[in-house]
């Protein structure tokens, strides 16, 4: 009934979404590619013979490390960004607000973005599942704010006989 808050949640087309989930995908991956590579230098320089081993196979071990990690990570937010996109259904159910599946997943894919960096930045502290509770719950609150904007449903009206 209000096109300016419909327009809101279909502002951005599945292709970009896709596009930023990728760019945004391909940042982790690469700062935690770099983390990764190195920190194996520092975790691994008491044990002789993993080190020779990793020298010996450099050209094969880090391309391979990388691709594995775009993959996993890809797969990782795909799932997350699907789980809390069903959260935040059954939270528009329970706001009477009016959407689909679809647009809550184009909403989660950006409410998902600043908890990640958060989480990630916060990686390097050792901290536990703390943290990860922190994080889902700060993306459940964007949600719950984003879904606010989603237009109201219109009123049940009783049809006469």
């Amino acid at each position: 009934m209000e096109p300016k808050k419909q327009a809101a949640v279909r502002i951005m087309g599945i292709g970009k979404i896709m596009q930023f989930i990728f760019v945004f995908i391909s940042l982790l991956t690469v700062a935690s590619f770099v983390e990764w590579s190195t920190g194996l230098g520092n975790a691994s320089s008491s044990i002789d013979g993993l080190i020779e081993f990793v020298e010996e196979i450099d050209w094969l071990l880090y391309p391979f490390a990388f691709v594995f990690l775009f993959v996993s990570t890809t797969i990782y937010h795909f799932i997350k960004i699907s789980f809390f996109a069903l959260i935040a259904l059954l939270i528009l159910n329970s706001r009477k607000r009016r959407g689909e599946y679809r647009h809550l997943w184009r909403t989660t894919a950006l409410s998902v973005t600043i908890p990640t960096l958060v989480a990630f930045v916060l990686s390097f502290f050792d901290l536990d599942f703390k943290v990860s509770l922190a994080t889902s719950l700060l993306t459940i609150f964007y949600l719950y704010v984003a879904i606010g904007y989603y237009p109201k449903k219109p009123p049940l009206s009783k049809k006469e006989a």
